[in-house]
């Protein structure tokens, strides 16, 4: 549908380190010892009677000449050690770019300053409407060499659409080193909801319809529809759903043990949304709520996904590595740009 660009672009942004102060060193020199004990014959000698310490010699006079000479010879004293923070990936959402994410950058040079941050610059725009396989495949071999020039791992930041790619990556790659996977505004369990990107790509559709569309092969091939989620035709979610349905672990498939096993690596899933999003429906979607056939909302620990631990939910909130930071009054376009979340929601998990 979409032709697949030849070689994507990737836009690496690096904060420049801060230069640390030079330190010196103050040192003082004592002045000779003025005693009736300095008399002729013992000029170096000061009497117990001064000190308590009988038989106390100073140094030669000439050696306190030389003193400050031979300070000078002595290796300076080092730097303190700047700390030196996990480099940091981003990965954007639907109809998004790297532009969109100037405002975190800008936050994580302030507070992280050194931080190597890449936002990946693949499938902007209408890019990412692609089919979120060969999303994930094009973002698998972008992250790798980032990866492998961080032993001591790596954060990911992944907005809206983008944090179910980041989830996948984290399932197939089974020599990830992601510390902190930040989910920013993720539809994590799915999508049902009439918004204005629907509204654009399927005008003549509503979210109680959407389903004869998306759970087809031609929807398949939108990105949308690997996670459109209706809970009225479960059934037909589970058969027709080629993505979300496989990474959740809810349609049996050859890989499901090896995937659960990656995503377990991660150190730690921070989850974050709001109610006045206005996007993502519902919006607890985003810490892996959903609806129920009658639209009610199930929170995660409801959620038969977590029941049965079919990726890794139940045994990470078991080890204390689930965050969930729920914020209002922030709109679906604002989540990256917002500095109180930014300082209370992301930036305690950037170490």
């Amino acid at each position: 549908m979409f032709a697949a660009s030849a070689s994507p672009r990737r836009s690496k942004w690096i904060a420049p380190p801060i230069s640390s102060p030079a330190l010196s060193a103050q040192w003082i020199v004592p002045l000779p010892l003025q005693s009736r004990a300095c008399v002729a014959g013992d000029t170096g000698t000061v009497g117990g009677s001064m000190l308590g310490l009988p038989g106390l010699r100073l140094p030669p006079a000439g050696f306190l000449l030389l003193l400050p000479f031979l300070l000078l010879l002595l290796p300076a004293t080092p730097a303190p050690h700047r700390a030196s923070y996990k480099p940091v990936i981003v990965v954007h959402g639907l109809f998004d770019s790297s532009y969109s994410f100037r405002h975190l950058l800008e936050y994580i040079n302030e507070t992280h300053p050194g931080t190597v941050v890449t936002v990946l610059d693949l499938f902007d725009g209408r890019e990412s409407l692609r089919p979120l396989w060969e999303q994930v495949q094009g973002f698998r071999e972008a992250v790798a060499p980032i990866m492998a020039k961080a032993p001591q791992g790596v954060h990911l930041i992944c907005y809206s659409q983008g944090g179910l790619v980041c989830r996948a990556l984290l399932s197939v790659m089974d020599d990830h080193n992601v510390d902190s996977f930040i989910s920013l505004s993720s539809p994590q369990m799915g999508q049902y909801g009439d918004t204005d990107y629907l509204k654009w790509l399927f005008p003549t559709s509503m979210r109680s319809n959407l389903y004869r569309i998306c759970y087809s092969p031609w929807g398949q091939e939108f990105s949308i529809c690997n996670y459109w989620h209706d809970p009225h035709h479960d059934d037909l979610y589970l058969n027709a759903s080629s993505f979300l349905a496989l990474i959740n672990g809810e349609r049996d498939h050859p890989n499901a043990t090896a995937w659960r096993k990656n995503f377990l690596r991660v150190g730690r899933l921070v989850l974050i949304g709001g109610p006045d999003d206005g996007v993502i429906t519902p919006w607890q979607s985003s810490f892996f709520g959903f609806y129920d056939a009658n639209e009610t909302v199930l929170e995660m620990e409801e959620q038969l996904v977590y029941l049965r631990d079919s990726f890794g939910l139940k045994t990470l909130l078991a080890r204390g590595a689930i965050v969930r930071c729920p914020m209002a009054g922030i709109s679906h376009t604002a989540w990256h740009s917002n500095r109180t979340l930014y300082e209370t929601c992301i930036e305690p998990w950037l170490s």
